[in-house]
């Protein structure tokens, strides 16, 4: 009789957070109204998401869908246990966030030049120019200050991105007072072997720092990418209800880590999440309604299986 391997040592615990109402409605066609983003949130806080990913301070004429973001956040509830979090790419998104009583900003730039015109219209060391005026601004307000490196795994401009390079730029914004990196697989070209190796060498580079994965299914390879980075004790990932989603300005970026298919996996590998996966789907077949049409999410298509519901 051919024996089973033991099972994987994976961590107890990992924590999403949800990118849905800023990542995923920014690539919609469909622009949500503040009380239909409202109610959205109010089901995702209300399935146990403790960090959520509200909106984008940014140029309305650029992304429509983010241009109601500052009168969301005043009418947002605040329970001390839940993060509302915002997008800001310069210096006046980081002001108006803090106008905004944001509990966490984070600003984004990119690994490669080509991406960094395309998604912020400048250059990397512009970018990082305004990210040293913003931490100055956003920790003096006393809010957490993050950032998101865009296309770490990959770039749909410029192909290959060094380790290095990740490895650089994402010293460059910790010596800025960026609190934690979340590295972007913004358009889907990650696979596991990749992101173990770059996971690595960032623990490497940076042994006492935190890593957040904002990873993509845009390939199919989003969960397997998961699986890899929980080998090497990696817990806290983005995903975005539904699955919707994407960069708005790169080709090949739709394909969104789905919250209720990650959550899904994760609770079969014996991983907690603290969410209530019945909730994630009544929440996403609300955003289907708001939408107006399916999000291409399995689990809501599938359902949860019995041993998980039981």
């Amino acid at each position: 009789m051919t024996s089973i391997a033991s099972p994987m040592a994976l961590p107890s615990y990992a924590a999403i957070r949800e990118v849905g109402p800023r990542d995923g409605l920014q690539n919609e066609s469909v622009v949500l109204t503040t009380a239909e983003k409202l109610e959205l949130i109010a089901a995702l806080r209300d399935a146990g998401l403790r960090q959520i990913e509200v909106g984008a301070f940014v140029r309305p004429q650029q992304v429509p869908q983010m241009a109601n973001t500052a009168e969301v956040f005043a009418q947002l509830p605040r329970p001390p246990e839940v993060m509302y979090c915002a997008i800001a790419p310069n210096l006046v998104g980081a002001q108006r966030a803090v106008a905004s009583r944001v509990d966490l900003v984070q600003v984004f730039l990119s690994a490669t030049e080509s991406h960094n015109q395309s998604n912020v219209n400048m250059g990397v060391a512009q970018s990082l120019d305004q990210v040293a005026e913003m931490s100055l601004l956003v920790r003096q307000a006393g809010i957490a200050f993050d950032a998101v490196l865009s296309v770490a795994f990959g770039c749909p401009f410029e192909g290959h991105v060094r380790v290095e390079r990740v490895l650089d730029l994402c010293g460059q914004l910790l010596d800025l007072g960026v609190g934690e990196v979340t590295l972007g697989d913004t358009t889907g070209m990650a696979h596991p072997l990749l992101v173990q190796q770059i996971v690595l060498a960032f623990r490497e580079r940076f042994p006492r720092q935190s890593l957040r994965l904002h990873l993509h299914s845009a390939r199919g390879a989003g969960l397997a990418n998961v699986l890899a980075a929980l080998q090497l004790g990696i817990t806290t990932f983005d995903s975005s209800i539904g699955g919707i989603g994407g960069c708005p300005f790169a080709p090949g970026a739709p394909g969104n880590l789905c919250t209720e298919d990650l959550t899904h996996m994760l609770h079969e590998l014996g991983v907690t999440t603290g969410l209530d996966l019945p909730a994630l789907m009544r929440a996403a077949r609300l955003l289907e309604c708001l939408l107006g049409h399916e999000v291409p999410g399995q689990t809501i298509k599938a359902g949860i299986c019995k041993h998980l519901t039981g």
